[in-house]
């Protein structure tokens, strides 16, 4: 059983986490930070998110990938599939040192906020605007104790200025 969720998400300056059911940027060492941080923990995601992924880069390498589909018959190969957040929360087991990473998508990120058992998120704040279909939800941030852990300025790879932060429940 899980009691605790990690969450991590890269946002717009409007909150904006995607269009077309798909990422607006290119910023690899916000890449590299997700890898990174999410390497040998537990990631769960929406269908519609798992969907996102290319197919070279499903499941997720170096990850337990967890799928949450409403559809009964769905499959995702080498990933465990479960019909709701609630039944993903009791049956999953996590090993010592482990996280559960929520990554998305919206509805995703709002089911785990809604959960109170969220501790720990990790925000890149992306300083542009990319006409997003799909935002963040709203969450209550005066809880958390907010900690920069790295910036990006503009440069040849990276198109916007951006900060991840570190949201440690207080």
């Amino acid at each position: 059983m899980i009691d605790s969720l990690s969450l991590i998400a890269a946002l717009d300056a409007e909150n904006g986490i995607g269009k077309n059911n798909d990422l607006m940027w290119n910023l690899p060492s916000d890449m590299r930070f997700f890898k990174d941080t999410t390497k040998g923990h537990v990631v769960i995601m929406g269908r519609k998110n798992y969907d996102s992924i290319p197919e070279k880069y499903r499941p997720l390498a170096g990850r337990t990938n967890v799928v949450l589909s409403r559809k009964k018959d769905f499959e995702a190969p080498d990933c465990l599939v479960f019909d709701s957040f609630e039944s993903c929360l009791s049956q999953l087991e996590l090993a010592p040192e482990q996280k559960a990473f929520i990554i998305g998508g919206a509805e995703i990120y709002k089911l785990a906020l809604e959960s109170g058992l969220v501790k720990e998120m990790f925000l890149t704040h992306i300083d542009k605007t990319y006409g997003a279909d799909t935002f963040f939800p709203n969450y209550n941030g005066q809880h958390f104790q907010k900690t920069c852990l790295f910036e990006q300025a503009i440069d040849e790879k990276h198109e916007a200025t951006f900060r991840v932060y570190r949201y440690e429940l207080s």
